[in-house]
């Protein structure tokens, strides 16, 4: 059971006779599908659309005291909680930032966990990434035999983001981030923050820039965070790599324009392309035929 324990992820509880109603008004995920055998992925957004946090939402079964757990990363707690107490009002709701008690274990090889771990769930964004669980942090480390580098490098080959690493919280949209491609965002629930902003994004097809996979052409990756370009324009930036490949949040129109007229992708001098396609993604890529009409 090759596992890890994500240390830079936290766990924030809502609890109380509204937690569910509360969460559903306000993220983008729709709540009514989340259950102890389901969890659920989503974010919370800026009026405008952009993503102040994203989240594993976990349902905590009644006989453990029901509720919600959110796995989310640990220093985007802080913003977190400040927002949904601005939202609470008179919701029967109660916050709590558990990130003292609780943290995060993962598996690294698309696996399964112990069913006794903790509060163990399928990875809601794609069955590939196996199970996740939030456990008491004393004892975590004994149910732990990899590192977190393993952790990241099964993810980014399998091309998922991760918030902080492969996008900016307060900078980047849903679109651009793949909830709409990871489940991350429902469209046809009713009204939360920043609705209006992804349903138009959704109808008129407008996302431009998109997180991709890249793959580095002699192996070397740069420093996350480094700047993409071909042909002296810029193509957006690279989030985080490992073993020759990276993830991308790329201006994918520009990405095609500089394909057709001959031009390297680069990065921190260090030429890239973009890696096969995910299965999971449904958007048309540069030099597919229906790119142009749905890009």
């Amino acid at each position: 059971m090759p596992a890890t324990r994500l240390v830079d992820r936290g766990v924030i509880r809502v609890s109380g006779d509204d937690a569910r109603d509360f969460l559903d008004n306000i993220v983008t995920n729709a709540m009514e599908t989340v259950t102890p055998e389901r969890a659920g992925y989503g974010g919370l957004l800026t009026p405008q659309g952009k993503i102040i946090g994203d989240f594993l939402v976990v349902a905590v079964p009644d006989a453990e005291g029901g509720g919600f757990l959110l796995d989310t990363p640990l220093l985007q707690i802080p913003d977190l909680m400040k927002k949904l107490k601005l939202y609470k009002l008179r919701a029967k709701v109660t916050l709590d930032d558990l990130s003292e008690r609780a943290t995060v274990i993962a598996a690294t090889d698309g696996g399964r966990l112990p069913a006794d771990a903790g509060l163990v769930h399928a990875d809601p964004r794609l069955p590939e990434l196996g199970e996740r669980a939030i456990v008491d942090r004393e004892g975590a480390d004994e149910l732990v035999d990899a590192s977190m580098d393993d952790y990241h490098a099964r993810r980014i080959g399998l091309g998922i983001p991760d918030g902080g690493r492969d996008f900016l919280y307060g900078d980047t949209f849903p679109h651009e981030a793949l909830f709409d491609q990871l489940g991350g965002v429902s469209f046809r629930k009713g009204c939360y923050i920043g609705q209006e902003v992804v349903s138009r994004m959704q109808h008129r097809g407008t996302a431009r820039s998109r997180i991709v996979p890249i793959v580095f052409r002699d192996g070397v990756i740069p420093e996350d965070g480094v700047e993409a370009g071909a042909g002296g324009k810029t193509l957006g930036r690279v989030g985080s790599c490992a073993n020759g490949r990276g993830l991308a949040l790329l201006r994918l129109d520009r990405v095609a324009d500089a394909l057709a007229a001959g031009h390297t992708l680069d990065a921190g001098g260090l030429a890239f392309t973009l890696g096969q396609k995910p299965s999971f993604i449904r958007f048309p890529y540069p030099g597919e035929p229906e790119f142009g009409a749905a890009a």
